[in-house]
């Protein structure tokens, strides 16, 4: 089995940078899972920012909802999902709060099963004030638990903070 790694940090921290790095140092397919959609020119832009920057090595599978059943079976190789933010965004969206939990679940039980190392990116939405309104906190309120979730199964936990990796659990 391979390691079970999430990043946390704020935006523009260096997480996905931090990421790639440890991907590479792992021997074995490279696996990108991008959750992000092109819905505007600035996310454009960002996403093949994201792209140029991780290398051809990296086989890049863009899937913003069914990231559980990339890593399901027993795959080997390096999962490098980025982001868990984005992801969330996008189930609420489509699927509502119920739907998100479902797979929130599910994403947690594939993460624990998969044979290969999984690397998981997200935001630390938890160090900023309450939003003043409803959606946006139970945004955060989801995100927040689903990094506990994602914590609870991983073997490391890294928080980045101006490009430096601070350990949070694992060695």
């Amino acid at each position: 089995m391979g390691a079970k790694i999430l990043i946390t940090g704020g935006v523009n921290s260096g997480k996905s940078d931090h990421a790639l790095q440890i991907g590479d140092s792992v021997p074995g397919d490279k696996i990108f899972v991008a959750t992000a959609r092109p819905m505007d020119e600035e996310m454009s832009s960002r996403i093949e920012k994201h792209r140029l920057g991780r290398g051809a090595h990296w086989r890049t599978i863009e899937e913003p909802l069914d990231v559980a059943s990339v890593l399901d079976g027993g795959k080997t190789g390096v999962f490098l999902l980025d982001c868990l933010t984005v992801w969330t965004s996008n189930l609420l969206e489509a699927k509502g709060a119920d739907g998100f939990g479902r797979e929130a679940a599910r994403l947690a039980s594939a993460v624990e099963a998969c044979r290969g190392t999984v690397i998981m990116v997200t935001n630390e939405v938890g160090f900023g004030i309450i939003p003043a309104d409803e959606r946006t906190r139970a945004y955060g309120d989801r995100l927040g638990m689903l990094n506990r979730k994602m914590a609870s199964v991983c073997d490391r936990v890294i928080l980045l903070v101006a490009g430096l990796p601070i350990i949070i659990k694992g060695g």
